[in-house]
């Protein structure tokens, strides 16, 4: 299992749109094979958004990456940040 934190930060007139955009988006990333949950936050700035997400493996997550530069979503998302998102990845560990 691994655990993918996506960290956007919407322009700020962007903002609207693009928490609007990710509503949408995430019903498919939901149902795409190896996703196990999408949750998502927003900072008090209003601005800075935060995906967490668990994947059965970072393989599964890379594959559904490029599906989503495939058809766009990415470039779209992108067009509405301030600037790149971040992405980090995390193996789940027994603590």
């Amino acid at each position: 299992m691994v655990f993918v934190v996506l960290e956007l930060v919407a322009k700020p007139e962007c903002v609207d749109e693009l928490r609007g955009m990710l509503k949408a988006a995430l019903l498919d990333t939901r149902n795409y094979e190896g996703c196990h949950g999408v949750t998502g936050f927003v900072n008090e700035d209003g601005r800075t958004m935060l995906l967490t997400e668990r994947w059965t493996s970072k393989d599964h997550y890379e594959q559904y990456l490029a599906w989503r530069t495939e058809n766009g979503t990415l470039e779209q998302v992108i067009g509405l940040c301030a600037g790149p998102p971040s992405i980090r990845y995390f193996d789940q560990v027994d603590v």
